[in-house]
């Protein structure tokens, strides 16, 4: 069915631009969240929403001569991907994405994906090139400078296409089972310690022992 949010994609093609970083960190999670829908807190998730609250608003202002736009929309149709950006400065006529993030540097930069879908959402709205972007850490209160180079924004198409797939798949990708877990607010719906059918067994008994409770 065609989108009316996406003209010229179906709803099930759409691939929202945080799934990029979500993917790119743990395809697993990725389907949990974008697939099935499951979503549970944890104190890192609890930060994340408090750091967003601070900039989810739609508004804009003028800082310095620059144009701040906050919780803009952003799409793109060329690569059938939408989202929000946290914040957009316009420097002159040149957009310059800021993803906010509540933890410090990570080792390995999955957020940079989900920023520089952000960028190439930009070009195609503004007419624009976005060469560089940032990564706001908020428990550090600085900024990390991202450029937007061919390498990156071939990765982002090649995740966005993964995401696609993965979306029309009936397979849910294998659980990541190492450090990544740790922080990770799904485990309980996870289950990466489990193989498979046991997962599925105990969230069918699960849901079973929820229905005769009610």
């Amino acid at each position: 069915m065609e989108s009316t949010i996406l003209p010229g994609w179906d709803d099930s093609d759409i691939v929202m631009v945080s799934a990029l970083e979500h993917y790119a960190y743990c395809p697993r999670q990725c389907a949990l969240i974008h697939v099935e829908q499951t979503f549970t807190e944890n104190m890192y998730t609890l930060k994340g929403r408090f750091v967003h609250e601070l900039v989810d608003n739609e508004s804009w202002e003028m800082e310095g001569g620059v144009r701040i736009e906050r919780s803009l929309p952003i799409w793109s149709l060329r690569l059938g991907i939408i989202g929000k950006a946290d914040v957009v400065e316009f420097h002159g006529d040149i957009p310059y994405p800021v993803e906010y993030k509540h933890g410090p540097r990570r080792k390995h930069h999955h957020d940079d994906l989900q920023l520089c879908a952000q960028a190439m959402c930009l070009e195609e709205m503004t007419g624009r090139q976005v060469p560089k972007g940032a990564i706001y850490h908020h428990s550090s209160h600085r900024r990390r400078e991202v450029t937007f180079d061919s390498r990156l924004k071939q990765m982002a198409e090649e995740t966005i296409i993964k995401i696609r797939n993965m979306q029309h798949s009936s397979v849910l990708p294998a659980p990541a089972a190492d450090d990544r877990c740790r922080e990770c607010s799904l485990q309980e719906s996870c289950l990466p310690q489990v193989k498979e059918k046991g997962r599925l067994r105990m969230l069918l008994g699960e849901l079973f022992r929820h229905e005769d409770s009610t």
